[in-house]
């Protein structure tokens, strides 16, 4: 990410190559391959119908594991940076903040972390998009590939 600057507006991250070429063209491949078997339905129509499917689902699926493990790393990451910048009260609460807690808080700026993360426990605001409204000062991910 070129720009350092972040909000919630922008925070979000479309890879055009995947989102928009990629998987309309594995979806267009999933169309031609169920007109092939309604046209006339045969063994080749039908298995390039569950290749079409398959494809289509290694690429969803390689996305959504790639994510999990993103997931994975910003909560070890995110649960360091915890144990450093929070008062000792609400260190002896981590273990308490949900996975989707902790993903939304990442956003927070240093300073902001512990009073957004005592509001969070406070108020068991659970939505990671409900937590992330609130963040004021955000701490941009120039990391993201």
């Amino acid at each position: 990410m070129a720009d350092s600057t972040q909000t919630y507006a922008t925070h979000t991250k479309f890879v055009p190559l995947f989102h928009f070429v990629a998987l309309p063209i594995l979806l267009g491949n999933i169309g031609i391959g169920l007109y092939g078997v309604v046209r006339g339905p045969d063994v080749p129509s039908v298995w390039g119908l569950a290749m079409a499917i398959a494809l289509f689902l290694s690429a969803l699926y390689g996305r959504v594991f790639a994510l999990g493990a993103q997931d994975r790393v910003i909560r070890l990451e995110e649960r360091l940076r915890m144990q450093v910048l929070l008062p000792i009260d609400l260190q002896a609460r981590i273990a308490e903040i949900s996975r989707d807690q902790v993903i939304a808080l990442r956003f927070a700026s240093d300073a902001e972390l512990p009073a957004l993360a005592a509001r969070v426990l406070k108020d068991n605001i659970q939505k990671r998009d409900d937590i992330k409204k609130l963040v004021t000062q955000w701490r941009a991910d120039t990391h993201q590939l």
